[in-house]
């Protein structure tokens, strides 16, 4: 719209003209927003209200008076209230460049008078105190040209040819160096170590590689070797396989020869013998009857015969005592004894033919007695084939 003015967000609108601004300042101030302005009859100008910098080189002497070249930067603006914003737009609104010079050169003064109560060793080591130190002694003064410090940086501290500052340092870089060759000694070492370390464990792992691939290598010759040999061993089992049924196919056909032998040859064999000894013992049974029939016959004939011829054997013992001496003892009595004695001897030579006929098996007592009776008979006889004189006793 026609007459209508609107500040940039990091601009202040300051307007000439008509009414004085706060304070009794020549301009109004605005920020922020927009305002109507008369053509003509009100100016309007604007002031920046941006980050700003300015930089400062400085050749110093410190306390033990040593120069030192100084390079610092400065970061500014202008503050954001009113007062300071009439204070910037007074001195810079028509040559807004001069902030930094001027900023520069304020900066330069405190940095001159801060370094020059301070030693190089302070300095050197204690930059944000210097930094800090120069500020506080720049902000009144800065803030009566309507500037705020954001930030002070000291960028470097060189002593030029002097080299106090490299003498400072050479022991620390002594120690530096030391520390670095340690730590590069350390390093070395941790390096062959770790070398070593991977070593071992290359060879650890070589030989666990060929442990196993000798492993993997017999058990695969096991396995070859038991597959190569499976064939056969089937084939051998398969043989005693054979041999075993063969072997127990020719004992049941053995057993069942034996059994057919048994049946065929042995039992006829045993039948027949039995028969045999069935009609053996039937046959001498039968022949044993008929000898004791054919004995039991004889016996009685002989019996029949022997009777028959006793008085004949009687009569001829008899004879045999007509020739012979005969001294009888007892009377008549005796003479009774010699005859009862012949009997005797007759009938025991009767029984004696008898067993004799009758076999071998005869009892002993059923031979004839050496002497018949109750008295010894001797008899003497002489070579012309008479008796001797001798008597015979009889008791």
């Amino acid at each position: 719209m026609f007459g209508y003015r609107v500040p940039a967000p990091d601009e202040a609108m300051l307007i000439s003209g008509g009414r004085r601004g706060l304070g009794g300042a020549p301009f109004r101030v605005v920020t922020g927003h927009g305002k109507f302005v008369l053509p003509i009859f009100r100016k309007t100008r604007f002031l920046t209200l941006s980050m700003c910098e300015a930089e400062v080189t400085e050749t110093c002497v410190t306390r033990q008076g040593i120069a030192l070249h100084v390079r610092a930067v400065i970061a500014f603006k202008v503050g954001n209230d009113h007062e300071s914003i009439i204070n910037a737009g007074q001195r810079f609104l028509s040559d807004q460049d001069q902030m930094s010079v001027l900023t520069g050169r304020i900066f330069a003064g405190h940095l001159r008078a801060i370094i020059g109560s301070m030693t190089v060793e302070e300095i050197v080591t204690e930059r944000q105190k210097l930094a800090a130190e120069v500020l506080d002694t720049s902000k009144v003064e800065m803030a009566k040209i309507g500037l705020i410090v954001d930030s002070l940086q000291i960028q470097s501290i060189d002593d030029g040819d002097v080299g106090y500052i490299e003498a400072m340092s050479a022991p620390h870089k002594a120690a530096i160096q030391r520390q670095a060759q340690i730590a590069q000694a350390q390093a070395t070492q941790a390096s062959v170590e770790a070398e070593q370390a991977a070593a071992r464990n290359q060879a650890e792992y070589a030989r666990q590689t060929a442990v196993v691939k000798a492993e993997y290598s017999a058990e695969v010759d096991r396995a070859q070797a038991k597959a190569a040999q499976a064939g056969p061993l089937a084939q051998a089992h398969a043989q005693q396989e054979v041999l075993d049924a063969q072997t127990e196919l020719a004992l049941r056909q053995a057993k069942l020869r034996q059994q057919q032998l048994v049946s065929e040859i042995v039992k006829p064999a045993e039948a027949e013998a039995e028969r045999i000894r069935v009609l053996a013992a039937a046959e001498a049974q039968r022949m044993r009857i008929q000898a004791e029939a054919a004995a039991s016959y004889d016996r009685v004939a002989l019996d029949r015969m022997l009777i028959d011829q006793l008085p004949q054997i009687v009569k001829e013992a008899a004879g045999g005592l007509a020739g012979a001496n005969v001294n009888v003892l007892n009377g008549a009595d005796g003479l009774g004894e010699i005859a009862a004695g012949l009997v005797s001897q007759g009938l025991t030579i009767l029984d004696s033919v008898r067993q004799n006929l009758s076999g071998p098996d005869s009892s002993d007592g059923n031979r004839p007695p050496e002497s018949g009776g109750n008295g010894l008979l001797q008899l003497h006889s002489r070579k012309d084939g008479k008796t001797d004189d001798g008597p015979v006793d009889v008791d």
